[in-house]
């Protein structure tokens, strides 16, 4: 009994042999000389081939949309880089405009002046503390200036030299409300008549200068031009501190006073023009 058995598994694993070699010779005949057993795995390879590709592609384009996002941080930076300087580029650009405007002021200004010796300076310094106060210009004694002397910006008066150092100067302004001795003299003439008074306040609010300790009766008009008078002794006659924005009575009801628009404008000071003295006659 048990070597029938034997024999009968011999021949179970003999016909498994058969069909398996026939299955190949089969597969080779279908499928192009491509064995089964590849073909098998070629169809599973495939197979899962599709399985992992689309996990696959969406990671590759994630990394590809990083890299594309990188690259546009990446401009987005140099963009704004060119930007900033085109920025400040027009800021200098401004910078030199205004100060181009300002030395074409001074220039005209010292054309006008032609019956006086001029010395130009530039605004080196000017305290946001006492702002309306006074301001440090680039000439001193060594260039021939001294106390006293009017200092003029744009087209019109602001001050006057309060203190000088061999290369610099300190100018008290017109607005300068606190100092008495830095009140000018001032006149505002109309035709045949002459209306003499005082800069002697400022009011910064309305950027008015106040004419005061006018003894004429004149009716004074709006748009007339004050200059200095000279009567002051140091300040020569005729430079201009303004023109006449409005006319009233003083607190008494018994004087005029007179506010005044000054041609400078004190908030923008970068040049100024120091008188240093009337020309001399005969002289260029």
């Amino acid at each position: 009994m048990n070597q029938f058995f034997t024999n009968k598994k011999l021949i179970v694993l003999l016909i498994s042999v058969i069909m398996f070699v026939s299955l190949i010779s089969l597969s080779m005949r279908n499928t192009g000389n491509i064995p089964f057993f590849q073909q098998a795995t070629n169809d599973i390879t495939a197979v899962l081939g599709r399985i992992y590709s689309k996990p696959a592609n969406a990671i590759i384009g994630v990394f590809d949309s990083i890299d594309d996002l990188q690259d546009t941080y990446t401009e987005n930076q140099r963009l704004k880089i060119e930007i900033d300087q085109i920025y400040e580029r027009q800021a200098e650009l401004n910078t030199l405009k205004d100060e181009n405007a300002r030395l074409e002021e001074e220039l005209d200004l010292k054309q006008s002046l032609t019956d006086y010796r001029t010395i130009s300076g530039t605004v080196i310094s000017r305290n946001p503390d006492n702002w309306v106060d006074q301001l440090v210009v680039d000439r001193g004694s060594q260039d021939g200036v001294e106390v006293g002397m009017p200092v003029m910006s744009g087209n019109g008066l602001i001050g006057r030299i309060a203190e000088t150092n061999p290369t610099s100067s300190k100018v008290v302004l017109l607005t300068n409300i606190e100092q008495t001795a830095n009140q000018v003299s001032s006149e505002i003439v109309m035709g045949d008549e002459t209306v003499y008074g005082i800069i002697s306040d400022y009011d910064a609010d309305a950027n008015q200068l106040l004419m005061s300790q006018i003894t004429s009766t004149v009716e004074i008009s709006e748009g007339e031009l004050v200059t200095t008078s000279g009567l002051g002794g140091t300040i020569p006659r005729g430079l201009v501190i303004g023109e006449v924005e409005e006319v009233s009575m003083d607190s008494h009801g018994l004087a005029q006073q007179v506010y005044v628009k000054p041609s400078a404008d004190f908030n923008a000071i970068r040049f100024v023009t120091i008188i240093h003295r009337m020309a001399e006659s005969g002289e260029e």
